[in-house]
């Protein structure tokens, strides 16, 4: 069983520095037996972020969609699991507005960074907090899962134009604040003509990231961890998709090393 002290020597040892910005993407299985379990997880980066900022995903997309359009900051469950859900009920943080996208942030500026997440039309786009992360040069830790987990990814594809990746019919969203006061917003989600999901053929760009030093590795109690850099991942992305269609992703594809190399 790790504790809060052992957590933290491993973040540590992945080269987290207190004024980092950080979004973790969780499996609690993969990391094992924690004392006090997944608040322990979240207390030891806010402990290590004394002068940083510290982001979880609270996704809510199997949750808020043109049937049941409502999103509730105070208690819209997230789809990912344990961890998110305890960052969604705890005081310490804030909760962005995305109706299917929100993240919990804690730490310097928090409330700036997810403001007006009220207004975005897709899940990722140019200005949201998914943007902001490759922005500041975000550290995104892949906890136990990979790439097909790396939700920063599609704000690259939304950076990138690429085609057919957004539903064109929205839907309207009911977005209700801490206040209870009520936005009306619409939403545009992640449709491909060519696959179900394309997130699961981000795994394609791990060989890319690993050998142009975009991410190492590290561990959190038993999970391996990557530690992918926003702004190197984004550069690697838009390079690949400069040279090579991005139906890259719409099937599990080898990348040759030309494709990502640079020039």
């Amino acid at each position: 069983m790790y504790t809060k002290a052992e957590l933290i020597n491993q973040i540590k040892g992945m080269g987290i520095k207190p004024d980092d910005t950080v979004v973790i993407h969780t499996s609690m299985r993969a990391v094992g037996k924690v004392e006090g379990g997944a608040d322990t997880v979240i207390d030891s980066f806010c402990e290590c972020l004394t002068d940083g900022l510290f982001v979880v995903p609270t996704h809510t997309w199997d949750r808020v969609y043109a049937e049941q359009p409502v999103f509730d900051v105070r208690n819209t469950e997230s789809c990912l699991g344990a961890l998110p859900n305890c960052a969604v009920r705890r005081e310490n943080g804030c909760r962005s507005l995305h109706p299917t996208h929100s993240v919990w942030a804690y730490g310097k500026n928090a409330k700036e960074f997810i403001k007006g997440e009220e207004k975005v039309t897709t899940p990722a786009p140019q200005g949201s907090v998914w943007a902001r992360l490759g922005d500041v040069g975000a550290k995104i830790l892949l906890i136990g899962v990979s790439h097909d987990k790396n939700t920063f990814i599609h704000s690259v594809d939304e950076l990138g134009c690429v085609p057919d990746r957004l539903s064109p019919d929205g839907y309207n969203t009911v977005l209700i604040d801490k206040n209870g006061n009520r936005i009306n917003g619409v939403m545009h989600g992640h449709k491909c003509s060519k696959c179900d999901d394309v997130s699961k053929f981000y795994v394609n760009f791990d060989k890319a990231f690993t050998k142009l030093e975009a991410q190492t590795f590290g561990k959190l109690g038993d999970a391996t961890v990557r530690v992918v850099d926003a702004r190197k991942c984004r550069e690697i992305v838009l390079r690949i998709y400069s040279r090579i269609s991005p139906d890259i992703c719409t099937d599990y594809n080898d990348i040759p090393e030309e494709i990502y190399m640079p020039e």
